[in-house]
C-alpha cells in the first residue's frame, strides 16, 4: 500500500486480550492492515499462529494488573478486551482504565444495556483524570454478535437489507438482482458493490478477497458499473422521514394467537357443526311459516335439549327436532375437547412450542447462543418463519423463543430424528450457529442428505476452514446453495477500526468481503481536504457518501447517537452532493471504504487525532 510508510511512523503499541479466535485474528488485522505495534494476551498460545506470533508479542496468560503491566498498557495507545465472558472484559477494563486513564478502550460486550452503562462510567473516569490536552481516552463498545447477524441472516434470506444510522437519518443497503437493475424504480445514491460474477452458480467464486475479477468488487468505478450488467449489486438508498418502527416492539410483546387454542380437527369440528345449526334453521323457515329468527331461536333450544317435545306438532317439524337433538349430543365432546385444548394452550404460553404440522417454507435455526439469539431476533424482525434446534434448554435464546413464541426442538442435533422433528424436508433453510464447528459441519451434512438442495448457511470460526467448507459443499452440491459465514472475519474489522480511534456507523458484508462506513473531519487528510467531490473518489479503496452541513460547534462527536428524550436530532447530512463542491477543512463528511482503504486515507494524520 502506497501510504503504509507514513502510517508506520505514528504507529502506537495496541493491545488485545482474549480467549478465542476473535483476539488473533483482531490482532493481525491491526498488523496487517494498519501496520500497528501488536501485543497479544491469551491464555493458550498455541492458538496464534507463527507467523503472528513472529511479528508480534504475545503473553500467555490470564490478564489481571500484573500481566496488564507487563504486556505495556500502561504506555499503551489502545486496549482491546475481547474475551468471550462480559463479566471478565468489565473487570479489566476497570483495572487498565485506573493503570492508564488516558488510554482508549474497545471492550467486546453482548449486554447492550450494560455496555452503554459501562462506556459512560469508562469515560466518566477517563475525564476526571489529569490526560494531556488532545488524547484519546474514548471508550467503545461493540458485540460480535451484532455484527455478524446481518451477514449470517442475509446468507439465506434474499432481498435483505442493511440499515445504517448517521444523525438521525436512515440509509439503507439493498441487494439487487441483475434484473432489478434494469428494472429498478426506486433511485440509489450510489452503487457499493459488485456482486460475484459467479454469485448465482453454486460451485463458483467464494467471493473472498482471494477470488480475482471474477469476486466482488467494493466501490466499483463508473466505466465497471457500466460493463457489469449480468452482475448484482448492492446499491445505497435513503430512507426519507424513518419513522419509528413498531416491528422490534410488536416481536417482544406476541401473545397467545387464538388460532393456536384449538387444533386443526376442532376447528374443522366446530365448523361443521356451525354449518349444520345454519343449514337446519334455514330449513325449518322454508318449511314452517315462522320468522327466520324465531326458527333460528327455535333450532338452538333443540340443539340444546331444552325445548319442549314437538308433539303433535307437523311431521317436518317433529323431524327436524330429532335431527337437532342428534347435532347437539355430538356437538358436547367436540365442546369438551374444545374446552380442554384451550384450557392446556394457555398453560402452555409460557413454555416451548413444538414445530405445527403444517410448517414449511421456514428458516431451520440451530443454535441459540450468542449469535443464534440475534439472528432469531432479526428473523423474527423481518417476519420470517423460524424452528429452533437447541440441545441446551437453558441456552441463552431459549427464553426469546418462548417470548416470541417460536417453536422449539430441544435434542442433540447429531441424533436420529431431531431434524426431521423441525421439519428439514420443508424448511426453506438452514442455519447451522453453534459455538462447535464440527456440530454445524455434521448438522449441514445431516440436513443435505435428507434435502439435497436446501439452502444452507454455517457458523465456522477459521475464515480459512470455512472457505474450505464452503467450496467443498458447492462441489458436492452444484445445484444448492451453500454459504459459510466466519464470525470473527465479520468483527475483527469493526474491532481493529474502533481501536484506531475512528468510531464507524456501520459494516455492510459483501459476500466474504466486509465494507466500512464512517463519519471522519476532512481536516488534515490531504486525499479529501481542498478536492471537490468527484476528485476525492477512488474506486475499491473509498467513496464519500454524505456531508455534514452544520457547524462544527454545533456537531456531536457521535453520529449515531440519539438525544436522550429518543428524538433524532438532525444537524443535516446531505447525500446528494454535487460533484464539484469543493471540501473544506471545516467539512466532516461520511464515507464507505475498504478496511485498505480506510487505513491509507487517515494514514496522513497524525495518530492521537480522531475521526468519528
Amino acid at each position: 500500500m502506497a501510504s503504509m510508510d507514513q502510517q508506520s511512523q505514528s504507529t502506537g503499541l495496541m493491545v488485545v486480550c482474549g480467549d478465542d479466535a476473535l483476539a488473533v485474528r483482531l490482532a493481525g488485522e491491526l498488523r496487517d492492515i494498519y501496520r500497528q505495534q501488536v501485543t497479544l494476551v491469551v491464555s493458550d498460545a498455541d492458538s496464534v499462529g507463527p507467523e503472528l506470533a513472529a511479528s508480534a508479542r504475545v503473553v500467555e496468560a490470564a490478564p489481571d494488573a500484573t500481566v496488564l503491566r507487563e504486556a505495556g498498557v500502561a504506555q499503551a495507545v489502545a486496549l482491546a478486551l475481547v474475551c468471550e465472558d462480559d463479566e471478565t472484559n468489565i473487570r479489566i477494563a476497570l483495572t487498565a482504565r485506573r493503570i492508564n486513564p488516558r488510554i482508549r478502550l474497545v471492550i467486546r460486550l453482548y449486554n447492550r444495556k450494560l455496555g452503554s452503562y459501562l462506556a459512560e462510567l469508562l469515560d466518566q473516569a477517563a475525564a476526571v483524570a489529569d490526560i494531556p490536552a488532545g488524547a484519546d481516552s474514548t471508550t467503545t463498545v461493540l458485540s460480535d454478535a451484532d455484527t455478524a447477524a446481518p451477514a449470517l441472516v442475509a446468507a439465506v434470506v434474499a432481498g435483505t437489507s442493511k440499515v445504517l444510522q448517521a444523525d438521525g437519518l436512515l440509509f439503507r443497503a439493498r441487494e439487487r438482482t441483475p434484473r432489478q437493475r434494469r428494472e429498478a424504480t426506486t433511485p440509489a445514491l450510489c452503487t457499493l458493490a459488485l456482486l460475484s460474477s459467479t454469485m448465482d452458480d453454486p460451485a463458483g467464486s467464494d467471493g473472498s478477497d482471494r477470488s480475482g475479477p471474477a469476486g466482488p468488487q467494493l466501490l466499483p468505478a463508473a466505466m465497471e458499473i457500466a460493463h457489469s450488467a449480468q452482475r448484482g449489486a448492492i446499491v445505497l438508498e435513503a430512507v426519507p422521514n424513518p419513522s419509528r418502527s413498531t416491528r422490534r416492539e410488536r416481536i417482544g410483546t406476541a401473545g397467545l394467537p387464538v388460532m393456536e387454542l384449538f387444533s386443526r380437527r376442532v376447528r374443522w369440528a366446530l365448523a361443521a357443526f356451525t354449518a349444520a345449526v345454519l343449514a337446519i334453521a334455514f330449513t325449518s323457515w322454508v318449511t314452517t311459516d315462522d320468522a327466520l329468527a324465531h326458527a333460528a331461536y327455535v333450532t338452538l333450544l333443540d340443539l340444546f335439549s331444552i325445548n319442549d317435545p314437538a308433539v303433535g306438532d307437523p311431521t317436518e317439524r317433529q323431524l327436524l327436532q330429532l335431527f337437532t337433538g342428534l347435532v347437539g349430543l355430538l356437538l358436547l365432546p367436540v365442546l369438551v375437547a374444545a374446552v380442554l385444548e384451550a384450557f392446556g394452550s394457555f398453560r402452555s404460553a409460557s413454555s416451548l412450542r413444538r414445530p405445527p404440522r403444517g410448517t414449511a417454507e421456514h428458516v431451520v435455526l440451530l443454535g441459540l447462543g450468542k449469535v443464534g439469539t440475534r439472528v432469531l431476533a432479526r428473523l423474527r424482525e423481518l417476519e420470517i418463519p423460524v424452528v429452533c434446534v437447541e440441545e441446551d434448554p437453558e441456552a441463552r435464546g431459549v427464553s426469546l423463543a418462548r417470548r416470541l413464541r417460536v417453536p422449539v426442538v430441544l435434542g442433540d442435533v447429531t441424533q436420529d430424528g431431531v431434524l426431521e422433528a423441525a421439519h428439514i424436508h420443508r424448511a426453506r433453510a438452514f442455519l447451522a450457529l453453534t459455538s462447535s464447528d464440527t456440530t454445524n459441519l455434521e448438522a449441514i451434512l445431516c440436513a443435505r442428505t435428507s434435502t439435497p438442495g436446501l439452502r444452507v448457511a454455517l457458523r465456522l470460526y477459521d475464515d480459512e476452514f470455512a472457505t474450505a467448507v464452503h467450496r467443498t459443499l458447492r462441489a458436492a452440491h452444484p445445484q444448492a446453495v451453500t454459504r459459510s459465514r466466519s464470525v470473527t472475519s465479520l468483527a475483527a474489522p469493526a474491532f481493529a477500526t474502533a481501536m484506531m480511534g475512528r468510531q464507524i456507523l456501520g459494516a455492510i458484508p459483501v459476500e466474504r468481503r466486509v465494507l466500512l462506513f464512517a463519519a471522519i473531519d476532512v481536516a488534515g487528510l490531504p486525499q479529501l481536504e481542498g478536492r471537490t467531490i468527484a476528485d476525492t473518489f477512488n474506486p475499491g479503496r473509498w467513496r464519500i457518501l454524505a456531508l455534514d452541513t452544520a457547524d462544527p460547534a454545533d456537531r456531536r462527536p457521535d453520529l449515531r447517537a440519539t438525544r436522550l428524550d429518543g428524538q433524532s436530532h438532525v444537524s443535516g447530512l446531505l447525500f446528494n452532493l454535487h460533484p464539484g463542491h469543493l471540501l473544506g477543512p471545516n467539512d466532516r463528511v461520511v464515507i464507505a471504504a475498504t478496511r485498505q482503504g480506510l487505513a491509507e486515507l487517515l494514514s496522513a494524520r497524525p495518530h492521537a487525532s480522531r475521526a468519528y
